[in-house]
């Protein structure tokens, strides 16, 4: 079931961004779209409270319920990038906005980037941690969480993978052709 409202989470996120940035820039409808935006938050408390919820209930914690605070961490950490990247396309194939700026693809201004997207993946490895921790804590048997506390090393795992990715932009700086 959690895996279900995590999909319809991640669904509900881009179709209510689609649904703003189109009562944006199609309709011109700007209070609505605001509210659309500031909305998009509650998809998020959504899929925490249904985890928690399952969790009240008695279901043993899984893999699902660590999955939901991934969703929950990475959507916190990366929302607002996501909805300034969707805005700037957007704006510009439908509204007449200037050309979206790419991330550099060349040196130093790439391994920054690269930096700043390590530090988004830190932050919602974090979140998630904290998270699992919560949850951890509301079953309170060790036994009953095994599946749920495995995510702090997958979440070490893609935090680790984020570091190396970025550390090779900076040791090995991609030169402009």
């Amino acid at each position: 079931m959690i895996v279900s409202v995590v999909i319809a989470g991640e669904a509900g996120f881009w179709v209510v961004l689609a649904l703003a940035l189109a009562s944006r820039y199609l309709i011109g409808w700007r209070r609505v779209s605001t509210a659309l935006l500031l909305a998009l938050p509650l998809i998020d408390l959504v899929v925490l409270g249904a985890t928690v919820l399952d969790l009240r209930h008695g279901t043993t914690a899984s893999w699902t319920h660590g999955l939901a605070a991934a969703y929950v961490g990475f959507s916190a950490a990366y929302g607002h990038y996501l909805v300034t990247w969707a805005d700037a396309h957007f704006a510009h194939r439908f509204a007449g906005g200037p050309t979206p700026v790419k991330p550099p693809k060349y040196g130093a201004a790439r391994a920054a980037h690269e930096w700043r997207i390590f530090a988004r993946t830190l932050l919602a490895a974090a979140i998630t941690a904290g998270l699992v921790a919560g949850m951890a804590a509301l079953v309170g048997d060790a036994a009953q969480t095994a599946g749920l506390t495995r995510w702090y090393g997958t979440m070490g795992l893609v935090t680790g993978i984020s570091l190396v990715i970025a550390a090779s932009y900076t040791v090995f700086p991609k030169k402009q052709p």
